[in-house]
């Protein structure tokens, strides 16, 4: 028999869970964010690989982080939200400790894997045990300090990790998270031990969860290898096409038609999710992928330590905190199409911003635009949660939020690799064009390199030490060039966002009008005809 306690925690206890909790939400953001800044640290010293490779920890981690959502809504409808939090963290603490210790990849990615598995677990079953404990005027209290703790990954985790690498090791990342995540397991567990839960007995999805998984690994696969393994070339990436191009219409169809399913496909039909999730998952891919890139090329190609170009991203939490919290008072009556409008536009311009960075030794020249960056960030998510919802209510609404959330962490995977993508492509290119212009070959009047090379070569330098020079140059201004095309090309792209929500259904006004009219009508008949 299943006792359900409704008693909240009072006092002490209270402050205390909420402490815990927030701190639990932050180890698991700050492993996303933390790990980018550390990432060559990684790659070095696990067999010294190429950074491409190292990140297949990060959009690894994140694709079990998001698969792991529809598996905890149903683990904690059998088991309890309290017993599955705790146990998760559990596991989570041994995730870390297999990290801490790989000497390879081999290992390394499975313990990312089972970390970010884990970690979604803890995020879904987070942010439920959290409102249970709040009164109902203080719900909204609790959502904010949540979405608080959701900016880590984009602001303190980078230079915080970065600290932890060049003063520590990359490996104490994960060997903090282990005391860490133990404690919290621990003191959540004693604070809700012998409370019972309302147990839901539905059918899990398995062959859905199946498919959609099938889905999202092989596509990372194919955005992961595709650079180094020359994409269709390579036998095993072509069995990962083929396994993509089946698992996904039979994804769709599975899902169309399943009471239950593990990813509801029936909610594209409602246009203002569609193009809700279409901004939100585009604009999480440019976002999460242009700083990801970002942040290593700053210590790749410039030369900067992990900690300086974590404090890159620092001048955003200026911004982004206050804004946060007064996105959570926007007045119910207003349109969300308008701020989510105003807000698109406002990372066109900053990202055409910094597309125009040229200069390696200026910090000042990245930090305006990243305390702007922070404004817009702080503003992002608020407004197009609303129109995504817009409509919607009940489960179908419960269903809908966390789908969304689903996505944007997918989303912000694959955004990691397509960057990645477009800056190897885009390298070869201008260094190639650079070379031609500035080497004599553009213009036969036009050898600015031969010439420059003859005067070092005069004052005694090494031929070759010379060259070797020149071509490191234009090496490193080839991948700056690639950089401000990306940023560009994100700009022109949140501009066209900024387009499309106009064409989402209003948020000031009841869905169909028709319909709320004819409902009023009769509403207000039957209370003419009553007694």
């Amino acid at each position: 028999m299943t006792i359900v306690y409704a008693k909240r925690l009072r006092g002490w206890r209270f402050i205390l869970f909420n402490v815990v909790l927030g701190l639990g939400h932050m180890a698991v953001l700050f492993n996303v964010g933390a790990y980018i800044a550390l990432l060559p640290h990684v790659a070095g010293d696990l067999g010294g690989v190429f950074p491409s490779f190292g990140t297949w920890g990060q959009t690894y981690f994140i694709i079990a982080l998001a698969l792991a959502f529809p598996i905890a809504r149903w683990l904690s409808g059998r088991f309890g939200d309290y017993r599955l939090f705790t146990a998760a963290f559990i596991v989570y603490a041994l995730a870390s400790y297999l990290c801490a210790i790989s000497q390879s990849l081999w290992l390394f990615i499975p313990g990312r894997i089972l970390l970010g598995f884990s970690g979604g677990i803890t995020l879904y079953i987070g942010q439920s045990l959290l409102l249970k404990e709040y009164p109902d005027q203080l719900k909204l209290l609790g959502l904010g300090i949540w979405g608080l703790i959701t900016l880590m990954p984009f602001t303190i985790s980078f230079p915080i990790g970065g600290l932890i690498a060049d003063e520590l090791g990359w490996r104490y990342l994960f060997y903090l998270n282990i005391p860490l995540a133990l404690a919290i397991a621990g003191i959540t567990g004693s604070l809700l031990a012998g409370r019972g839960f309302e147990r839901r007995y539905t059918r899990f999805d398995n062959i859905g969860f199946i498919l959609l998984a099938l889905v999202l690994g092989s596509m990372q696969t194919l955005l992961n290898l595709g650079n180094d393994f020359d994409w269709l070339n390579s036998p095993f990436l072509c069995s990962t096409l083929i396994i993509l191009i089946v698992a996904l219409p039979c994804l769709i169809i599975w899902e169309f038609d399943e009471r239950h399913p593990a990813f509801n496909i029936r909610l594209f039909a409602d246009r203002n999710f569609t193009i809700g999730v279409l901004c939100l998952s585009v604009g999480f891919l440019s976002i999460q992928g242009l700083l990801s890139v970002f942040i290593v090329q700053l210590q790749v190609l410039l030369g900067y330590s992990s900690f300086l170009a974590g404090m890159v991203y620092l001048p955003m939490i200026l911004l982004a905190l206050p804004v946060t919290v007064a996105m959570h008072k926007l007045p119910k009556n207003l349109d969300a199409r308008l701020p989510a409008c105003l807000n698109l536009l406002g990372f066109a311009f900053t990202f055409y911003w910094i597309g125009l960075f040229d200069d390696p030794g200026s910090f000042d020249q990245i930090f305006w635009p990243m305390l702007l960056l922070g404004f817009f960030l702080g503003s992002f998510f608020t407004p197009l949660t609303r129109l995504t919802l817009h409509g919607l209510s009940g489960n179908q609404e419960i269903r809908a939020a966390e789908e969304t959330g689903f996505l944007r962490v997918v989303a912000g995977a694959f955004g990691i690799t397509l960057q990645g993508v477009m800056l190897y492509r885009r390298t070869p290119f201008h260094q190639l064009h650079l070379a031609d212009h500035f080497g004599g070959r553009q213009f036969a009047s036009i050898d600015l390199l031969q010439r420059f090379s003859s005067r070092l070569e005069a004052f005694g330098l090494d031929k070759t030490l010379v060259n070797g020079r020149l071509l490191a140059l234009i090496k490193q201004h080839a991948t700056i060039l690639a950089l401000n095309d990306a940023f560009l090309l994100a700009s022109f792209l949140f501009i066209g966002l900024a387009g499309l929500v106009w064409l989402a259904y209003p948020t000031h006004q009841p869905l169909y009008p028709i319909l709320a009219k004819e409902l009023g009508d009769i509403q207000a008949e039957e209370i003419m005809v009553e007694p």
